[in-house]
């Protein structure tokens, strides 16, 4: 499983002292914990580990920005570390075009139709609102 994964790196980082990926993976790894706890009996799969990575990552973005915006240039930069030691984890995103070929072989085009598709069968590899704005043509 992924998290086994994530472990796995967190210990890697924690022997070379890489302090960026030991600070994230951390976060990440207390986040799953939390997870485990508030959903007693659930199991939580792979695709729900990379949509808290992608939380992580947008919460990441959001706090880049307010140290870029308050010229905090070298927490800015520690961000930056961060968000690369999460990439690896998340699969690559549908482009529109690809997005586009699917919408166009599915027997039901309706808006309703396309995202339950997407949802079903892409549910990390694909940004749903670039499939609602693909599917509705705009």
């Amino acid at each position: 499983m992924l998290i086994d994964e994530i472990k796995k790196s967190r210990m890697e980082a924690m022997k070379n002292h890489d302090e960026a990926a030991k600070s994230i993976l951390g976060i990440l790894l207390s986040r799953y914990s939390e997870r485990q706890a508030s959903d007693r009996g659930k199991e939580i799969t792979d695709a729900d580990v990379i949509n808290m990575i992608k939380k992580l990552s947008k919460e990441l973005d959001e706090e880049k920005t307010a140290y870029i915006a308050a010229g905090r240039e070298e927490q800015a930069q520690e961000i930056e570390l961060q968000k690369k030691v999460l990439a690896p984890y998340v699969p690559s995103m549908m482009s529109e075009e690809e997005i586009r070929k699917i919408i166009d072989s599915l027997p039901d085009k309706s808006i309703k139709a396309v995202m339950a598709h997407f949802k079903a069968n892409y549910p990390t590899s694909v940004d749903m609102g670039l499939v609602s704005k693909v599917a509705r043509g705009v």
